[in-house]
């Protein structure tokens, strides 16, 4: 069971930046992707980035070259830094951990809402 808490999310005005983080706690698996997903208010939710245990990384077309994922794999967690945020950013951000050769053990954090005002 691994347990993931994500922090620093808030309000902010268009074009400004935040940073989020996610600690992750339990028996994790070394090989593993560490990803960030949104959610706003009466929409499913969906892909930002993801960080592979190697360092590799992938996003969503409407945060590429705004947005950078990274990890630290000796504190376990997991971040990621937003950059011209627009009003369309806003919504619920969850951190997911999904090991490679066990992926049903996938576990998700509660959250953290980032607000962006026009």
């Amino acid at each position: 069971q691994v347990r993931l808490v994500e922090s620093g999310g808030g309000l902010v005005q268009a074009g400004g930046s935040l940073r989020l983080s996610c600690a992750a706690s339990g028996s994790i698996f070394r090989l593993n992707v560490l990803g960030w997903y949104r959610q706003a208010p009466g929409k499913q939710r969906e892909l930002v980035a993801t960080i592979t245990s190697g360092g590799g990384t992938n996003y969503a077309d409407s945060v590429k070259g705004r947005f950078t994922i990274s990890r630290d794999n000796a504190k376990n967690a997991v971040y990621l830094q937003m950059n011209s945020l627009k009003p369309e950013d806003t919504g619920v951000y969850y951190c997911n951990y999904s090991p490679v050769l066990q992926p049903s053990v996938a576990s998700w954090g509660q959250g953290t809402q980032v607000t962006v005002s026009s």
